[in-house]
């Protein structure tokens, strides 16, 4: 079945970096996009960013946009999310998702992982 995995959260100061790692497997070929969800506490999940199966196209929503880069390895079937100049309001349990087609888009995904908690604090 499908599996996504996410790693590389933690506690960070502002201003610094995070990249944050979600490994995927049980889909078949390359055909599934990816996107980047975060969840702060008693705030609506937001939709961060997202890459399309093969075009590499992207999204970013405006509060990360400018900070952030997401990124596939195909070969290592891994989406990479990347983020610089974190602020305490980034802070929130980050999770991807995907589903099986092609387009970067933030709504009806299938599959999901069970999340990564970003910190962000002095």
């Amino acid at each position: 079945q499908v599996q996504l995995v996410e790693s590389g959260g933690g506690l960070v100061q502002p201003g610094g970096s995070l990249r944050l790692s979600c490994a995927v497997s049980g889909f078949t070929d390359d055909y599934y996009a990816i996107g980047w969800f975060r969840q702060a506490p008693e705030k609506e999940r937001e939709g961060v960013s997202c890459i399309s199966s093969n075009t590499g196209k992207t999204y970013y929503a405006d509060s990360v946009k400018g900070r952030s880069a997401i990124s596939r390895d195909n070969a290592k079937n891994t989406v990479y999310l990347e983020m610089n100049g974190l602020k305490p309001e980034d802070t929130a349990v980050y999770y991807c998702a995907a589903y099986l087609g092609a387009m970067c888009i933030m709504t009806d995904y299938t599959y999901w992982g069970q999340g990564t908690q970003v910190t962000v604090s002095s």
